[in-house]
């Protein structure tokens, strides 16, 4: 796993804390977090972070500071957005993302 990727992991752990709901399951060749077993977040290589909002906030999302489109195929991944590494340089940036996820992610029925 990249430095900046356990970095940013590390950061992500210490904001959820000890939420029994919340586990780690490797995917998209590291980690994810997933919150009552559907994805949350998941931090990538390069110190950005997928963020899962869901179609509701989704125009919300993509509008604030340092979100993009997730695109790992050439085709934009709807109801996710890629948030870049300076827009979640604070834990207080990283703590909201994280609940921006966990209002549509929350309301999901559990795996």
């Amino acid at each position: 796993m990249s430095e900046e990727r356990e970095a940013l992991a590390n950061r992500i752990r210490d904001i959820i804390g000890d939420d029994p709901n919340v586990t780690e399951k490797k995917m998209f060749g590291g980690i994810a977090f997933m919150l009552n077993g559907n994805m949350l977040v998941g931090p990538h290589k390069d110190g950005t972070l997928m963020v899962r909002v869901g179609p509701d906030l989704y125009d919300e999302a993509l509008a604030r500071p340092g979100a993009g489109l997730m695109d790992f195929t050439g085709k934009p991944m709807k109801g996710f957005v890629n948030v870049s590494g300076e827009a979640i340089a604070s834990d207080q940036n990283l703590a909201e993302w994280i609940a921006l996820a966990t209002r549509f992610v929350g309301a999901l029925p559990a795996k």
